[in-house]
């Protein structure tokens, strides 16, 4: 980095970065202040409630989701529905012998996808198309909730100014160091830059955020929205159906999951990275999203740290900003509060992510699952 003079152009960048971590950290105080958090005893759900999953091969670790869903307390008319989505590893075995003939539970076979439609958003469509409930309850199946988060998710969406579709950001559990550093960068994300309140009433699809491990949604408004069919070709299909519900007019939003559920998403750093490089290059609109996005976070989030060592003094502020950022966003990730010092190594290797994601769109060489992107 070249020397700064008082009035250097690094300088201000410096500057400029720093102040912007400080004002994203307060941002995000204001926003768990808003944020929609669960009752500790949520009321009965009146409603019938189809809790939906669909796994593919998920034999390792789908026992203990079926577990948590048989288990859920609070809801008078449930149904569970697992779709298998031609699983060879038997899936579909592991949650038969789960059930255990529990008569809530039934196991749909999936269907293939058709051309111009992704596994995921095809699985989620058959899984509504025969869920009876009104109110549809997504779950994925590297997901254990707590015995209430059905009852306290409805709650939360019904809540107050009620919401047609809500997000309870489920807790990520994390393996190895990769995941310590990207994982914690989901919720710290939206938490930093989204306006909540302000997002929940806005009709704009650019201010929806979602979560597709732990989705709720009033089954006449996802109609409404054209159903999963609607965004069978999006790869963040979770945000493209909160998009398409804005679009129709219902109101969307996201709360706080962290006590609800815990998601597991990768076992090991290899499976980490080629979850992500799937779907990042989607996550910012275009090759111009993405480089405008990457360029903010470098100046925000890295520029000052490395200023700081150098003797920079407001990039010792910056980068205590960021930190700070971090620690606040920890409730949603099982790491420790000392990982948020490794913030700007967070996002470089995050950054990297993005590129290797690109690349692989632009080579066409993207796959999931044993299924082309």
């Amino acid at each position: 980095m070249p020397a700064a003079g008082p009035f250097s152009p690094v300088r201000l960048l410096v500057t400029s970065g720093s102040l912007l971590a400080a004002a994203g950290t307060l941002h995000q105080l204001v926003n768990h202040r808003r944020l929609r958090r669960p009752p500790a005893a949520p009321p009965p759900v009146p409603t019938p409630v189809s809790v939906l999953v669909p796994a593919r091969d998920e034999a390792p670790r789908i026992a203990a989701t079926i577990t948590s869903l048989l288990g859920q307390r609070g809801v008078t008319d449930l149904e569970i529905l697992v779709l298998d989505d031609g699983s060879t590893d038997g899936t579909a075995d592991v949650v038969a012998a789960t059930a255990d003939g529990d008569p809530r539970l039934r196991v749909l076979p999936g269907r293939p996808p058709p051309a111009g439609r992704l596994g995921k958003p095809h699985a989620c469509a058959q899984l509504a198309a025969a869920a009876r409930g009104e109110v549809l309850v997504f779950v994925d199946a590297d997901v254990v909730l707590a015995p209430h988060a059905v009852a306290a998710a409805v709650a939360m969406l019904r809540a107050g100014e009620p919401l047609a579709l809500l997000s309870p950001w489920p807790r990520q559990a994390v393996s190895g160091p990769l995941a310590r550093l990207v994982q914690p960068l989901l919720a710290w994300s939206w938490l930093t830059t989204l306006p909540l309140r302000a997002a929940e009433r806005s009709a704009r699809p650019s201010m929806a955020v979602a979560n597709g491990q732990f989705l709720v949604v009033e089954a006449a408004a996802l109609a409404r929205a054209g159903g999963w069919a609607a965004v069978g070709g999006a790869v963040l299909d979770d945000i493209a159906l909160a998009r398409a519900v804005r679009r129709a007019g219902g109101r969307t939003g996201v709360g706080d999951g962290s006590t609800l559920a815990t998601c597991r998403m990768y076992d090991t750093g290899r499976d980490l990275h080629a979850g992500y490089r799937k779907s990042l290059w989607a996550a910012f609109g275009s090759p111009v999203g993405a480089v405008g996005v990457a360029a903010a976070l470098l100046l925000v989030y890295v520029l000052p740290p490395a200023a700081a060592l150098r003797g920079s003094r407001i990039g010792a502020a910056g980068y205590a900003a960021g930190v700070a950022g971090r620690v606040l966003a920890a409730r949603f990730t099982a790491t420790t509060r000392w990982d948020a010092v490794a913030h700007p190594v967070s996002v470089v290797t995050t950054l990297g992510l993005l590129v290797s994601s690109w690349v692989g769109r632009v080579r066409g060489t993207l796959t999931w699952k044993g299924r082309p992107l």
